[in-house]
């Protein structure tokens, strides 16, 4: 099941953008904030979160061929 993610910008005084994806693993972040990103402007920077360099966790089936 997918989990909920959500997407917080903050405005700074000096008008930066910062934005924060909470919920996604891995680069979802960045797929997540593409096109808002292409229509805001350039990307000075990024920091990422621990949960970047996270995975989905992949369930493995082993077949046994006898006695299927």
């Amino acid at each position: 099941m997918a989990s909920q993610q959500t997407v917080k910008f903050t405005i700074k005084q000096d008008g930066t953008i910062a934005e924060q994806v909470i919920g996604a693993k891995g680069n979802e972040c960045m797929l997540i904030t593409e096109r808002i990103e292409d229509r805001i402007g350039d990307v000075v920077s990024r920091e990422f979160s621990p949960a970047f360099y996270e995975t989905e966790a992949v369930d493995e089936y082993v077949h046994d061929s006898e006695g299927c």
